[in-house]
């Protein structure tokens, strides 16, 4: 069973700010590495360290994106520009 993104239990994930959300991956990563859990409960927190990972990478491409929108600014000066990730354009080779 697949469930839609911003349901189910992890759907709190998508608020986390990266601090935040890094932090509790590491956590939960701990938690799983440490083990002794039930299965379920092994399943249930690799699917939120899953989870917590997507947020962090996805919170990184943007941040990563408004620097390169920063550094290819016209004349050299600096504009900021909010840019999601799918609609960027791929300045490279």
């Amino acid at each position: 069973m697949t469930e839609a993104i911003g349901t189910g239990p992890n759907a709190d994930v998508e608020s986390l700010a990266y601090d935040e959300a890094f932090a509790e991956y590491q956590r939960t990563v701990a938690t799983l590495e440490a083990g002794g859990l039930p299965l379920e409960a092994t399943i249930a927190q690799y699917e939120r360290a899953i989870a917590l990972q997507r947020r962090c990478e996805r919170l990184l491409g943007e941040a990563e994106l408004r620097v390169q929108q920063l550094m290819a600014a016209p004349n050299g000066g600096t504009v900021a520009r909010d840019v999601r990730p799918d609609e960027a354009e791929d300045d490279e080779p």
